[in-house]
């Protein structure tokens, strides 16, 4: 008998189901993995869920495991972290990670999950695919010892950027938000916080995740002449001004886009997509990171928590999904 699972699925813009799945036994080279927790990564899923993905970037929004096109029905998602139950011995009973959609049990490749580490807790390594944009930011970043950096956003992505920034020695370091409440999080992140009017300025890099024509607006006044800004927010289907006259030519600034759906060329030689994943499981051994998950709900009760998350009445970096034992 094929194996069954429960899937999350959005039906219309605004409103989420569970609906029943029948999966194909898994084949030579392929595992099934039952799910223990998923994460809601509150920026790009919150923007899927409200129909805001441009026409014009359907493509490339597209998640590895996605089924459905935007703007609905679609199968969104991709933090999952699992049990292998069936596949080779060698990972029966791994835990993995996985960029799969909210989902009981699937089937999948196994080029397409990556073992967490033992010294990393499952509960932990649903923040692997935010950490790894993290990673490629900086590698476009480039940051060196002794820069005056801000991240703007205290999101899911600009915390897990800063969290990783507090690793690098001699560096000034601010992550700037308009919410006091963020300075919590910084704190258990090991970061100074400031708001937006009291940021340090004549920074040499500010990486930008407000997701916010201000914030982006603000980076530009923190830069010291050659700067550069490194933009990692996704503004969906919205437009964004920016001051480019004023100062911005002769202090010669640069606004650079970073982007996780290519691994960055200033990569080391022969990183790839398995390699950068990996790394991003390894930096998860660090219980700090615990702070950028703010909330869990059942897997039962996502239909509901994904209209209160998108609206922001459940306030999250990442909220995470817990999964029942099999039945």
């Amino acid at each position: 008998m094929n194996p069954s699972a429960r899937a999350f699925w959005l039906r219309s813009p605004g409103h989420g189901e569970l609906r029943d799945v029948t999966l194909a036994e898994p084949a030579e080279g392929e595992v099934l993995v039952r799910a223990l927790y998923s994460g809601v990564s509150r920026g790009t899923e919150t923007l899927v869920f409200r129909g805001g993905v441009p026409a014009g970037q359907h493509g490339v929004m597209r998640a590895p495991f996605q089924e459905g096109d935007f703007p609905a029905p679609v199968k969104y998602g991709y933090l999952s972290v699992g049990v292998v139950e069936e596949g080779p011995d060698a990972l029966i009973g791994r835990t993995v990670f996985c960029l799969y959609p909210h989902q009981s049990r699937y089937v999948v490749p196994v080029s397409a999950v990556t073992v967490v580490p033992e010294r990393v807790p499952a509960a932990r390594a649903v923040l692997a695919g935010t950490v790894e944009t993290a990673v490629n930011a900086l590698w476009d970043a480039s940051p060196q010892i002794g820069d005056r950096i801000a991240v703007i956003g205290g999101g899911m992505v600009g915390c897990s950027v800063a969290a990783l920034l507090a690793r690098f020695p001699g560096i000034r370091l601010q992550l700037v938000d308009a919410d006091p409440a963020r300075a919590k999080t910084a704190e258990a992140l090991g970061v100074d916080f400031a708001a937006p009017d009291d940021a340090l300025g004549d920074c040499d890099l500010v990486i930008h995740a407000s997701a916010s024509e201000q914030g982006l607006t603000r980076a530009l006044e923190l830069l010291a002449p050659e700067g550069t800004v490194v933009e990692l927010s996704w503004y969906g289907d919205r437009s964004v001004t920016l001051p480019l006259g004023e100062a911005f030519h002769s202090r010669r600034l640069t606004v650079r886009s970073s982007q996780v759906g290519t691994v960055s060329p200033a990569a080391r030689a022969g990183r790839g997509y398995a390699e950068r994943m990996a790394l991003a499981l390894d930096l998860l051994a660090d219980p700090a990171l615990d702070a950028l998950i703010t909330g869990e709900s059942d897997f039962e009760e996502l239909p509901e928590a994904m209209p209160r998350l998108a609206a922001g009445e459940i306030p999250a970096l990442c909220h995470r999904i817990r999964y029942g034992d099999p039945a």
